[in-house]
């Protein structure tokens, strides 16, 4: 019975909580930035979605030449190595994008729909662009070793009949997910930029009057979520496969984890990525096996027992956005109102 409960166990952290977690780190990234350029220019940027997708095109773009050049790092990823290059040409894309487009509704005092209706223009462009260089199919990019650990190594360890394996990939996003966290925690509450963009988002009047120069503050937004934008994108590609429609796809579960912790909290946006992944991936989980273990031969269930198809698992996100909207629009952590 212990080893049928273990068994079960395993299955539930090989096939639900390791992809969960990693998953939930990719759209905690992804909201980070959202939260990041609502909390500071007000509005929604739908073009976070392609922003990513852009990022990650460039690395891809990078990593490909490195491979050609025999340039690895061993057992990790060459897209570790192409990222730096993929996060300047992301910070110069949005950077170029603000002064281009945003910059002329900021001087007009444009409404937040002015700008969500800009950034869906941005968002096309962006989209046409990253087709136009790099194709609309699945782009494999991933090399280096496989897995941290394989199932068939558990097994071998354990004697259990489930495996547990962790991918490269899971393990590289997690890593880098709470350094890029503890960084950017460290800039906006250590440093004097970070200080003055906590108080340009929570009290714009007051801080031009304190002095705070608010295009240096725009700049800095967009650096941030263009580096946040990468990293999350890559991270996000390396972990499935890259492509570009994709990164539309997943702005919905993007948006959500914003929303449902709260717009313009970054503990917000790393909470509701996990909330938001985990229960995606809970909801169209098979449990069937994991029942099977722990009940007798007899009661063992002949279907799925999965709530929902793996198709409907943005049904998910869309469903706990519209609950947040409806009982708490400010989200968990109180953030501002949609």
């Amino acid at each position: 019975m212990m080893e049928n409960i273990l068994n079960a166990l395993v299955l539930l952290a090989n096939f639900l909580i390791v992809p969960g977690i990693a998953y939930g780190s990719q759209l905690a990234l992804g909201a980070l930035g959202v939260t990041l350029i609502y909390g500071i220019l007000r509005f929604s940027n739908f073009a976070h979605g392609e922003t990513m997708a852009f990022g990650t095109m460039i690395t891809i773009l990078f990593t490909w030449w490195f491979q050609l050049l025999g340039i690895s790092l061993g057992p990790l990823p060459t897209a570790l190595l192409a990222l730096p290059f993929g996060i300047i040409a992301t910070v110069i894309l949005c950077l170029t994008t603000d002064r281009l487009v945003y910059r002329f509704y900021r001087k007009q005092k444009s409404s937040a729909v002015i700008f969500l209706i800009a950034s869906l223009g941005v968002m096309f462009f962006y989209n046409g662009l990253i087709r136009f260089v790099i194709g609309p199919n699945d782009q494999i990019f991933t090399d280096g070793a496989r897995f941290i650990m394989s199932a068939r190594d558990f097994r071998n360890w354990t004697g259990l009949s489930e495996g547990l394996a962790i991918r490269t990939t899971q393990g590289i996003t997690v890593v880098t997910a709470i350094i890029i966290v503890a960084a950017l925690f460290w800039f906006l509450n250590k440093t004097r930029a970070g200080k003055s963009m906590r108080a340009y988002s929570d009290n714009e009047d007051l801080a031009l009057l304190s002095g705070i120069n608010p295009d240096r503050v725009v700049m800095i937004a967009w650096v941030l979520t263009a580096a946040l934008a990468t990293v999350a994108g890559t991270l996000y590609g390396l972990d499935k496969s890259f492509k570009p429609f994709t990164y539309l796809q997943i702005l919905l579960p993007i948006f959500a984890s914003a929303i449902v912790g709260g717009l313009g909290s970054p503990i917000g946006a790393i909470a509701g990525g996990f909330v938001i992944a985990m229960s995606e991936v809970t909801v169209t989980f098979a449990f069937k096996k994991f029942v099977t273990y722990l009940v007798p031969e007899s009661w063992a269930p002949e279907s799925l027992v999965q709530l929902l198809s793996t198709d409907y698992k943005f049904a998910v996100s869309f469903a706990i956005l519209v609950l947040v909207l409806l009982i708490k629009p400010t989200g968990m952590f109180g953030g501002k109102s949609v």
